[in-house]
Formats: C-alpha cells, structure tokens, sequence
C-alpha cells in the first residue's frame, strides 16, 4: 500500500532530521556537505507528507487540491487534521517550494530556524497520520 511506503519514509526522513538539529549553525552555514544533507533531509520530509496528504486524498476521493499547500486545508476539512496542524504544515509546503526553486537563493539563517523549530509539528503530524491509517 502507497500510503504505508510513504509513512515510512517520512519516519526515516524525520529521523535525519532530528539527527541534524545537532548541527551547528556555524557547520551549516560553513560546510556545503553538512548543508547539503540537510536540505535534502528536509526536503524529502515535506515531500514525503505533501505525498501521504495526497494519497489520503485520493483515498478518500477528496476535492482535488489547488497547490501543494492546498492538500493539508483539505485533510482539515476532513477533520483527519486539526486546524492549526493543517496550517503548519502548509507553511512547510511552501518551503518545500522555496528549497525546491530557490536553492540557491536561501536565507540560510531561517532555513537553520525551520530545521530546528518544526521537528515537533512534523512528529505530530507523523502520529496523527499513524492513527488515520490503522482506521482506514
């Protein structure tokens, strides 16, 4: 099942994650290798939720979302995610965006803030997740 292989690359991906937050701003900004592990880790993080919102949605033969933002405001509507959790997430899915298409252009420092802030938001999101699909 598509939405089980995405669970568990979000849970590895967020795993990286975690293991980055140890990682000194000044490493991060000095260090292309460190910085490349990160970004990559964290975008493979946000895919990996903007897929699993995705797969619930077409799941659950939702309304087709407008953008990648879009997909987490759906599962809100569903009530498979709390308001604030969907909104959240949606920040996340616009720097997906951002690291995508600006990577050459990114404010290191706010990148650095996001790695280490929005570890907790994407565990729960992880957790909810979880719950949703042993009921499906």
């Amino acid at each position: 099942m598509r939405l089980v292989s995405c669970i568990r690359e979000l849970s590895e991906s967020l795993n990286d994650w975690e293991r980055y937050t140890s990682l000194p701003l000044e490493q991060f900004r000095g260090d292309r290798d460190s910085r490349n592990m990160v970004l990559h880790a964290m975008l493979v993080t946000v895919q990996s939720s903007i897929d699993i919102a995705t797969e619930i949605i077409a799941m659950k033969g939702l309304r087709r979302p407008a953008s990648y933002r879009d997909t987490f405001v759906i599962l809100a509507e569903e009530g498979v995610l709390g308001r604030g959790l969907a909104r959240h997430l949606s920040d996340l899915a616009g720097f997906r965006n951002v690291l995508f298409h600006s990577y050459y252009d990114l404010d290191l420092a706010q990148v650095y803030g996001i790695l280490i802030r929005d570890l907790p938001v994407l565990r729960e999101f992880l957790s909810e997740i979880k719950i949703f699909a042993h009921t499906v």
